[in-house]
């Protein structure tokens, strides 16, 4: 049976397309494969994942190992990562909060119960370091993103769109609805290992007064 085709991406990248459940598995076991040295970077999306080798001359045989990958990882429903959950306590004092809740026809309370009740995970990393969006949100509390967007939103935002959630990293512009804030620093720059999230952990939304 023929797997995933791999797409080329410039002189030193394999792309592939996966089903979105896939993505993390396959990203976790590619990391630590007897071959991850072919690999300078391995950047997952919502529905793929980007190959990016050392050297455009290891790009066949990085292929190849791919394509066996691709043919064994990532099959089990729910594999996703054996880490311990990253606990993120958070104050409901956003902004948007009483705008989502009359929107969702719901009170606040309801709201900040249904975020802190379902089973939040990373899906992937995207539009700016740091910047992973968090699967999870359950349908009851889906909204599209705000028709006008924020020049700039500050670290530890917590905010809601679609079915994720993002814990804003500082400095960009954000169109979510912000419902809460943070202390926890999950993005820094400045660390060995910048980010605490990896693809595929657990979240625990979890929420306190100050």
């Amino acid at each position: 049976m023929t797997g995933p085709a791999l797409l080329r991406a410039g002189d030193r990248g394999w792309m592939v397309d996966l089903e979105p459940e896939r993505v993390a598995p396959v990203v976790r076991s590619a990391r630590v494969q007897d071959w991850s040295y072919l690999v300078q970077d391995i950047i997952p999306a919502a529905r793929s994942i980007l190959f990016c080798a050392n050297d455009s001359a290891d790009m066949d045989r990085l292929a190849t190992r791919i394509r066996y990958l691709l043919d064994s990882a990532g099959t089990e429903p729910g594999v996703v990562s054996d880490r311990d959950p990253v606990v993120v306590p958070v104050r409901y004092d956003g902004a948007d909060l009483p705008g989502v809740a009359r929107s969702l026809d719901r009170t606040v309370d309801e709201v900040v119960a249904a975020h802190v009740d379902a089973e939040h995970r990373v899906g992937f990393f995207g539009f700016a370091p740091g910047f992973a969006y968090i699967d999870g949100l359950p349908e009851s509390l889906k909204l599209p993103r705000r028709s006008s967007p924020r020049p700039r939103v500050d670290r530890g935002l917590v905010a809601i769109a679609g079915t994720q959630t993002v814990v804003y990293p500082g400095g960009t512009p954000g169109g979510w609805h912000l419902i809460g804030s943070t202390s926890e620093i999950l993005w820094d720059p400045k660390s060995d290992q910048p980010s605490r999230l990896s693809v595929g952990d657990r979240v625990i939304f979890r929420p306190v007064t100050r």
